[in-house]
């Protein structure tokens, strides 16, 4: 059996997952501060897995305060090598209909914290190879996992990563719209950077909620409309991630997974102490 876990990132509403037992929450203190919440360890399909909720158990983290680099580097010290996101998302085209799956494959940031979405600085300067920033054999899996299930799945769309928390205006709807853009939301792409450069595989699971504000004959997006669009998608979602974390490898040996072997530029003979020990569970095989 792996002794590497599959983790999940999600609502609180996905650690209900049938099936999954021998639960325990885990407290991890990170050099980045606190993660989102305690992250459940557990047994799910013959697997080690690590739930975290996204936004905490009863939604009290906004997405601009989330802490990407602590919540990966928690998921990283518990020996996580592989990560599925489910995300709830606007639709930016009418292809993509309310409880739809898209499995992303790119990302627009337009974010203002990049600097936050990097474990690097601090006398380590890392540059890691980000063109194809989601992990395609992780996509694949989910992909025909969610066509075995009869879920309304796309392959492949480019995610916008706005901050929020408000909501896109109108006019900035219209723009992501007719620039062909597929799918908006506010938490991702800090994730996937974090993941890559933790050598993670990382992939979302991109939950159509709404169609934004562009689609004037549609009601624009509410919370309420959000929530009820996830709860319906649910059922789906857990039954996809189950079926994928039974078929993930046993050992990490995708590219994902050797990303910072060419990334480092920083001589290690100058890395300083203090930011080696802070980024151990992530730089160790270069020690």
């Amino acid at each position: 059996m792996s002794s590497h876990r599959i983790g999940i990132i999600g609502g609180s509403g996905l650690y209900n997952l049938e099936g999954f037992t021998h639960q325990k929450w885990v407290k991890v203190k990170t050099p980045f501060g606190s993660p989102s919440d305690e992250l459940l360890t557990g047994k799910l399909a013959g697997r080690e897995v690590v739930f975290l909720p996204r936004h905490a158990r009863g939604h009290r983290i906004l997405p601009s305060e989330l802490n990407h680099r602590a919540n990966i580097w928690a998921m990283k010290k518990l020996g996580v090598a592989w990560i599925i996101s489910v995300s709830a998302v606007g639709s930016l085209q009418a292809k993509y209909k309310p409880c739809d799956i898209v499995l992303i494959d790119q990302f627009l940031d337009r974010t203002k914290r990049d600097f936050e979405h990097t474990f690097f600085g601090r006398g380590i300067v890392g540059h890691i190879a980000f063109a194809d920033p989601v992990c395609e054999e992780l996509r694949q899996l989910l992909l025909k996992n969610a066509r075995i299930q009869k879920a309304r799945v796309h392959d492949g769309g480019t995610y916008v990563n706005m901050e929020g928390p408000a909501f896109s205006t109108r006019a900035e709807s219209i723009t992501n719209h007719k620039l062909g853009y597929d799918v908006i939301g506010m938490t991702n792409l800090g994730e996937a950077k974090c993941a890559r450069e933790a050598e993670i595989a990382y992939a979302t699971m991109a939950m159509i909620t709404d169609y934004d504000c562009w689609k004037v004959d549609e009601a624009h997006v509410t919370v309420e409309m959000v929530i009820a669009n996830l709860m319906r998608n649910a059922a789906t979602a857990k039954a996809v991630v189950a079926r994928t974390i039974a078929q993930i490898p046993a050992e990490p040996n995708w590219p994902c997974h050797s990303a910072l072997k060419n990334a480092i530029m920083t001589d290690r003979k100058v890395w300083p102490r203090k930011t080696i020990a802070e980024l151990k569970p992530i730089l160790a095989k270069y020690l």
